[in-house]
């Protein structure tokens, strides 16, 4: 290996990882400044509203709205439609049982053994994972109520105004979302589009001036290739605009994110430019420009001008992304013949129902719900029986640091108890600085607005390190909002750190020492999965009809993107477990983030090759050439399944048979006479992507034995 080495640094350290980490989460992206924006308004806005009307659970609503923010309005929508349905559930879940147990203490306790069993399984196998965790959420805010030796009707009020509360603060942010989409330029899907469009701008640019792209920009170009397009897809399948509007804007989607996978392309191909390439690729990104500022203004791009003539050109791609910007025009235009060839959209998705597919086959989900349920009910019996209502937070805890495998929990709760401490300390430190000497709600919006922004940063990182962020602000929140008055007392601070350092107690005597799961373990198994899928994209397509075809290359294609993200949280996860077997485990995570990157890339070079496999005009090859390239694939699925029985201890054939497909492939190349001197470019971008790929798979093949 040469060209394509894309190996991960091995860390000296867990601090040198850390470290690199944080630089990596922190990083400002775009868009995500407006994003902090948008969430700390939103929060500020519920805050004044709840103070000032004295509306309850105003620390709860102002986390929701931290949360609840999406890509866009409709999406906002859709979010606080599922977690209101949650909250309704779970309201009237609370007042069934309110009339009919609330004189009988054994089985009221037995009803919240069973809910928070329920609690659980739901967050499992219920398909609506936000109305789940709405459902979940409000029980354990509102159990802890209903145990008060209180009368009733304080008991019901306090019942319907958490969902009031949390219901105000969603609306709110919604209105928000629908101001901030009136002042955004252009709808999202266009926005999206441009961003696609300026990557491969940057990249042109660069190979014409000197042909070394900053890795920055080969990071952007493969993000966004891996990304795909899946999401624009229903962005504009839920936009309710006509027909007519749809199919042209998934056209120019499809269209981008073919650029995106042939810039792609070049990033991994070692390709020197010559001065009639670079002079080329310039003149390419200078149309780009062109046809991204009139998609943004809201025009019809206008067709590319070329001055220059493919005849000298070293670098077949360039012409591939040529023929596929010329097209973009031309799908405003109505020109149906020159776009037909596009891959057509998968199926409309069909409707999905309440609970997920195995929810009643698959006894995971019994098994996650019973461990969920029974450290939940130990930390409920502790805190009753200590007579401690204020660290209840220890069931808020369990349900939102559940997760299947121990590292993954262990990585989830030292966000959470890492958050809570840094919120705490901040809180801790207004209390004794800061609050004292404020005496209106406009300096406390002041101190809110500051710690929010510090918060919101954080949590709108990936899901790594997100939550922490969110921790912070919710431990800032619950001191300070709870009374509608300046907080000094010490007392909430204390009783959440108990909360939830017992409900990590709980957690970790639950999941560690009688009902654990390896991340390890799950992450090798992961990552067989991803060379067993990879494997099946490499025979892609087997059906004939070309629309079964390319929806099941769809779905491969996400399952795999999904999958290898998958396996990079699991990996993070594994430095979370301990135990004799950790030593081996590290080292097995370190070998898995070698392999990682080499996998992401051939997947990616494997989407680059569809096209021809799918023999769309423009890409088709000599029946020679499609013979060979036939067997190629085969025999690459082969060598992808040995790889997985090897991790799986099974038997397993060296890649001879693949090695010996691949000087098949350039023999019927090279021997073809009938190719013209089109035919002859597709072929050598084809030999060169073929090429590439049969030195990742060897490469990885040696490392894998």
């Amino acid at each position: 290996m040469n060209s394509l080495s894309m190996h991960e640094a091995n860390p000296t350290s867990h601090f040198a990882w850390l470290q690199e980490l944080l630089k990596e989460e922190l990083a400002p992206y775009p868009g995500r400044s407006a994003r902090v924006a948008r969430m700390v308004i939103a929060a500020t806005l519920v805050m004044i509203v709840d103070q000032t009307f004295h509306i309850p659970y105003a620390a709860i609503g102002a986390i929701y709205a931290l949360t609840i923010s999406r890509e866009s309005p409709q999406a906002t929508t859709r979010f606080v439609r599922s977690v209101i349905a949650g909250f309704a559930v779970a309201a009237a879940d609370v007042l069934i049982c309110a009339i009919f147990f609330e004189n009988y203490p054994l089985i009221r306790f037995l009803w919240v053994i069973g809910t928070l069993f329920l609690m659980f399984f739901a967050l499992s196998a219920l398909a609506d994972f936000v109305a789940a965790t709405g459902f979940g959420y409000l029980m354990v805010i509102t159990i802890p109520l209903w145990d008060q030796q209180i009368p009733a009707e304080p008991k019901i009020e306090g019942t319907l105004w958490a969902v009031g509360g949390l219901a105000v603060a969603g609306l709110i942010t919604v209105a928000l979302e629908i101001v901030f989409a009136e002042f955004s330029p252009g709808d999202p899907v266009i926005r999206a589009v441009s961003r696609r469009l300026s990557a491969v701008q940057q990249l042109l640019t660069a190979y014409a001036d000197d042909g070394k792209p900053d890795p920055s920009t080969n990071s952007e170009i493969i993000r966004l290739a891996t990304v795909g397009t899946s999401r624009l897809r229903i962005t504009i399948k839920r936009s309710g605009s006509d027909a007519h509007y749809r199919d042209r804007i998934g056209a120019l989607v499809a269209l981008t994110g073919r650029l995106t996978d042939i810039a792609l392309t070049l990033t991994y191909l070692d390709m020197s430019f010559s001065e009639s390439d670079r002079k080329h690729a310039l003149a390419l990104a200078g149309n780009l420009e062109l046809i991204r500022a009139a998609l943004t203004e809201g025009n019809v791009p206008r067709p590319i001008q070329m001055d220059l003539h493919n005849d000298s050109l070293e670098v077949p791609l360039l012409r591939e992304l040529q023929d596929t910007m010329s097209l973009i025009p031309e799908v405003f235009a109505g020109s149906e013949p020159q776009t037909n060839w596009l891959l057509p959209p998968p199926a409309a998705e069909s409707s999905q129902g309440i609970f997920v597919a195995d929810a009643w086959s698959n006894p995971e989900h019994v098994h996650f719900a019973l461990k969920g349920c029974l450290a939940a009910s130990l930390c409920y019996v502790a805190y009753n029986f200590l007579f401690w209502p204020g660290i209840s937070t220890a069931v808020t805890t369990c349900l939102l640091t559940a997760l299947t495998t121990v590292g993954a929990s262990h990585q989830k709760q030292a966000l959470r108890l890492g958050g809570a401490l840094a919120g705490c300390i901040v809180a801790i430190g207004a209390q004794v600085f800061v609050l004292p000497s404020l005496d209106s709600i406009a300096g406390f919006t002041v101190l809110f607005i500051a710690v929010t922004i510090a918060a919101t940063w954080i949590a709108t990182s990936s899901p790594r390190i997100s939550y922490f962020g969110l921790q912070i602000a919710g431990a800032f929140y619950l001191i300070n909002l709870e009374q509608f008055k300046i907080q000094t007392s010490l007392v909430f601070a204390r009783d959440r750190v108990v909360g939830i350092a017992l409900g990590l107690v709980m957690m970790w005597l639950v999941y560690d020492r009688l009902w654990g799961t390896s991340a390890a373990v799950e992450m090798k198994k992961a990552f067989v999965r991803n060379l067993r899928l990879l494997a099946q994209f490499a025979r892609e397509p087997i059906s004939p009809d070309m629309r079964i075809a390319v929806a099941r290359s769809y779905s491969l294609r996400e399952t795999i993107s999904t999958n290898l993200d998958k396996v990079r949280a699991l990996a993070d996860g594994v430095l979370f477990e301990f135990g004799d077997s950790r030593a081996k485990d590290i080292a097995l995570r370190n070998r898995m983030r070698i392999w990682q990157p080499e996998l992401r890339s051939l997947f990616a070079l494997r989407i680059s090759l569809l096209k021809y496999r799918l023999q769309l005009p423009g890409f088709t090859l000599p029946e020679p050439v499609r013979s060979a390239q036939r067997d190629f694939d085969n025999r690459l699925a082969e060598a992808l399944d040995g790889m997985g029985d090897r991790l799986e201890g099974k038997p397993w054939n060296d890649i001879a048979r693949f090695r010996h497909s691949c000087l098949q492939l350039e023999r019927s190349a090279r021997l073809e006479p009938s190719c013209n001197e089109d035919c002859r470019g597709h072929v050598q971008s084809f030999l060169a992507l073929s090429g590439t790929i049969a030195e990742l798979t060897e490469s990885l093949s040696d490392q894998l034995a």
